[in-house]
């Protein structure tokens, strides 16, 4: 499973992570799923949050993301299992000029959120 090489990679730390469940089981494919992560690295001026609000469209991922104001870019992603994992593969690497060094993500109960957007630095 995707998810499974993600999160066992040392630079993801993963942080309430959900449950590993078989292929034919809910929660993987179409059920919805909310990760909420924090990207490390060269991450801001690099255009990090613009490629990652281009690829969450591209997937049909829901969400946001942000810069911080300690230099990292947190976003949260809802989709289904399949799209979200896709979603953290991408923010490995980000956009070409970024240098991701590390990646927390922790998985918590999806609120519906509809679209995805750039939101106001924090």
């Amino acid at each position: 499973m995707l998810n499974d090489r993600i999160l066992s990679q040392s630079s993801v730390r993963s942080q309430n992570s959900a449950p590993k469940e078989p292929m034919n089981q809910p929660g993987i494919g179409s059920e919805k799923v909310r990760a909420h992560v924090f990207i490390s690295g060269r991450v801001q001026g690099v255009g990090y949050r613009f490629s990652a609000q281009d690829m969450a469209l591209l997937l049909k991922v829901n969400g946001w993301v942000r810069n911080l104001r300690d230099g990292r870019v947190e976003a949260v992603f809802e989709a289904s299992r399949e799209k979200v994992d896709e979603m953290l593969q991408w923010c490995r690497k980000g956009p070409p000029a970024a240098q991701v060094t590390d990646i927390q993500v922790s998985y918590e109960p999806p609120e519906g959120i509809n679209g995805f957007e750039m939101i106001r630095s924090r």
